[in-house]
């Protein structure tokens, strides 16, 4: 119960981070009261790997990649644990 827990909310804020990647192609969509909760919700995750990777040339920003395989490592790592004991 506590691995479905764990595998429903890591997806459901990767699945937060996909629309915060597709909705940053579209300008005037960043400007919905939506994307303003996701945003609040997914920017200070993304701002922590902007400091390790910045923007190359102000547009291409690949601090999701990194976030992304971070959810992954931690998803599988606190798994893991809980199917030790």
């Amino acid at each position: 119960m506590l691995i479905l827990l764990i595998r429903v909310l890591f997806g459901s804020y990767i699945l937060l981070l996909m629309t915060r990647i597709i909705g940053s192609w579209f300008p005037n969509f960043l400007r919905t009261p939506f994307m303003g909760y996701v945003m609040r919700l997914t920017d200070p995750y993304l701002n922590l790997f902007r400091r390790v990777i910045p923007p190359i040339g102000g547009a291409l920003d690949l601090s999701p990649m990194l976030g992304f395989l971070v959810l992954q490592f931690l998803e599988k790592f606190l798994i893991s644990m809980l199917l030790r004991y």
